[in-house]
This record gives structure tokens, C-alpha cells and sequence, in this order.
């Protein structure tokens, strides 16, 4: 019953501060298994049911992303998994094929590339990847470096909006990936850019900057408005709800997933909480729940769980899952180690937190039954 009180009077004090509808608006913590979910970014790299066990007890729907990551099982193997996954329970898991890179600029990488977007649709994709290593890291057949908007690309996104497939664009990193450590905003960007060297602009000023990738990702949306764009976590704009609100003011076609930058949003509502709040509220239509949630193997040598694999998937999957709603859906607050500080929750209406969680992802993706 105290506890009960507590969470009572937390939220009636954080709705009133903040202006919002009353609490019975509101979803509670003990709602969370209840409700439909989809988290729209996750990674299903391992041929097990733990992803999808956790994920019906939670009350989730799945889009798997696969993409072009050396840090990832081979890109056929990611393809296999996906597949077998989605057949064995395709109402619950969906997932997003991708292409390769490799050879890009020879003459046969177009009909390549278009091949491995009709494989991925022909096993029920239902929407294609790119990823950071364009703009970052892949290079042409003549040994420069290719950026999203290049007149190459053209014949393979006609491709994929013919086949009325979304395309998913992990473009650029958080704006901290080009800041010292000491100046990060967050404790996991330390982290990942510290183990990960080859992606820490900071360490690289004769790459790309911040910028220059920002700008081409807006050249491309620009040049393709018909071409249904996610724009895969916050679309690298995560240090500033302004700056992603002026960006789906420019895309109206456009869509953002929250995947692996809720910190940096928490970052911001703890400075004003008004504001980030409103965020939400105004673009309510344009937001997609999503958590990066990677099941891969377990391999010494890679760098790259999200969270770090401690051989108990499914309570990590809970526990972030349950984090997350306890931060978006209710007005309570909870430790936040990445960020060093406690985070109170942004309260979102319920009406809001349908769309945020279920209806966007699914009308986004054409998602049917």
C-alpha cells in the first residue's frame, strides 16, 4: 500500500509540474507485460528461442535488423536465423534484410544488391538496413570513400520503394562520438567509443565530421521524399529533441527509432523536462520504440553486445524493456548509471505511449494480422 501511495504522489507531482493530463491517463508499471509492444531495433544473431521467449512473456513483437557489421555473424548466417525465425512465428518476429557493400562501384553491384533485397522480401523482409559503414568506412572500387547520397545508390533505393520496403539508415554516431571523453554525456558512449577506436572520430580528424555525414543523410532523404525513411537511432540527432524535431519538419516521410539513445534523451530531460516531454507529445506519430537488444554468440573477441552479454539474455532484454517503460510510461524515477544521475519519467498519456510502442512500427512497416 506505501508503495503504492508513493508511485501515486510521484506521478501527481510530475504531472502537475509539468502541465500533463491527469494520472489515470496513464499507464502503470504493472501494465507493462500487459500491453502490445514492438521494439523495432533489435538483433537476433543467435540460433536460439531465448529472444523470442522473453519477448511473448513481455508482450513484444520483434523487428530483427540484420546489417553489414564485422562485428556480426556473416551476413548469410544473419539471413538464416532471421528466416527460420520469422516462420516459425511470423505474427511476433519480423526482421529487416540488408546488402553488402562489398564491390560497390564494379559493374554487377547493382543487380547484387538488388538480389539481396528480393531474397530477404521473398522470406517476408520487411525492410532493408544500411549502416554506418557507408559514410564511415566503406570505399569504392577505385578506393574512395562512399557516401548515402551518391548517384549509385539511386537504382537500388528505386528498387526497394518499388517493393514498398522502408528503408532503415544508421547514419553517422552520437555527436559524442566526435568529443573527448571527458566532455561525452553519457557513461556507455565512453564506453563503446573506447572499444571501439576505428569508430571514434575524435581519434580520426582527417575523416568525415559530424557534419559532413549529417549533411549527406539529409541530401539523401531529400533526394528520395517518396522512399519511407527511419532514421535508426534519433537518426544521430539524440543530443538535441530541437534539432530532431527540425529534421521530421524538413522529412514529412520520415520516421526515428529510439534504439541505444535513450540515455542521451534522459540526459536532456533531466535539464528540462517540459521540454522533452513536449517533444514526445507533438511527434507522436513520427516515434518508434527500439532498444538495439543484441542476442549474438557469445564470442570473446567481439566487441559488440548490446548490453554486454553476461550469459543470461532474456533478464537482460527484461531489464531493459522494463527501464524503458518505467521512464517513458510512468512519472517515476530510477538510477540511471550511464547518465550518473536518477531519471524521473516522462509520464507519457496512454494514447501516446500505443503509438509510440505499437501502432507506428506497425503501420511503418505495413505490418499486418
Amino acid at each position: 500500500m506505501m508503495r503504492t501511495f508513493s508511485a501515486l504522489f510521484a506521478a501527481t507531482a510530475t504531472l502537475a509540474l509539468i502541465g500533463a493530463a491527469p494520472a489515470p491517463s496513464l499507464y502503470t508499471e504493472a501494465d507493462f507485460a500487459r500491453v502490445a509492444k514492438l521494439d523495432a531495433h533489435v538483433h537476433a544473431n543467435r540460433d536460439s528461442t531465448d529472444f523470442a521467449e522473453i519477448a511473448r512473456k513481455d508482450g513484444f513483437e520483434l523487428l530483427s535488423i540484420n546489417v553489414d557489421y564485422p562485428d556480426f555473424p556473416p551476413l548469410a548466417k544473419q539471413a538464416a536465423i532471421a528466416y527460420e525465425m520469422h516462420a516459425a512465428d511470423p505474427k511476433h518476429f519480423h526482421f529487416a534484410t540488408t546488402f553488402s557493400m562489398q564491390g560497390f562501384g564494379t559493374k554487377s553491384w547493382t543487380t547484387q544488391a538488388e538480389r539481396a533485397v528480393d531474397a530477404g522480401f521473398a522470406h517476408g523482409a520487411v525492410a532493408v538496413k544500411v549502416w554506418k559503414n557507408i559514410g564511415m568506412i566503406a570505399k569504392d572500387s577505385a578506393g574512395k570513400r562512399v557516401f548515402l547520397d551518391d548517384p549509385r545508390f539511386d537504382p537500388v533505393m528505386a528498387h526497394i520503394q518499388a517493393r514498398g520496403l522502408p528503408l532503415i539508415a544508421h547514419q553517422g554516431e552520437p555527436k559524442n562520438c566526435w568529443l573527448p571523453l571527458d566532455q561525452m554525456t553519457t557513461e556507455n558512449d565512453r564506453s563503446y567509443f573506447s572499444e571501439h577506436p576505428e569508430y571514434y572520430m575524435f581519434k580520426h580528424p582527417e575523416e568525415p565530421s559530424y557534419e559532413e555525414l549529417m549533411a549527406a543523410r539529409d541530401r539523401f532523404v531529400a533526394q528520395h521524399p517518396k522512399l519511407a525513411f527511419d532514421g535508426a537511432h534519433m537518426a544521430s540527432l539524440e543530443w538535441s529533441v530541437d534539432e530532431l524535431a527540425r529534421f521530421l519538419d524538413r522529412n514529412p516521410n520520415a520516421m526515428v527509432d529510439l534504439a541505444a539513445r535513450m540515455t542521451q534523451v534522459q540526459v536532456q530531460s533531466n535539464a528540462n523536462p517540459a521540454k522533452v516531454r513536449g517533444f514526445f507529445l507533438k511527434y507522436q506519430d513520427r516515434l518508434m520504440y527500439g532498444t538495439d537488444l543484441t542476442d549474438s554468440p557469445i564470442d570473446p573477441n567481439a566487441r559488440a553486445q548490446n548490453p554486454p552479454a553476461t550469459g543470461n539474455f532474456k533478464k537482460e532484454a527484461d531489464d531493459a524493456w522494463r527501464s524503458d517503460w518505467r521512464y517513458l510510461a510512468t512519472a517515476l524515477s530510477q538510477p540511471v548509471p550511464a547518465i550518473k544521475a536518477d531519471a524521473r519519467g516522462l509520464a507519457l498519456p496512454r494514447g501516446v505511449i500505443d503509438k509510440l510502442y505499437y501502432t507506428n512500427a506497425r503501420r511503418f512497416f505495413h505490418l499486418k494480422g
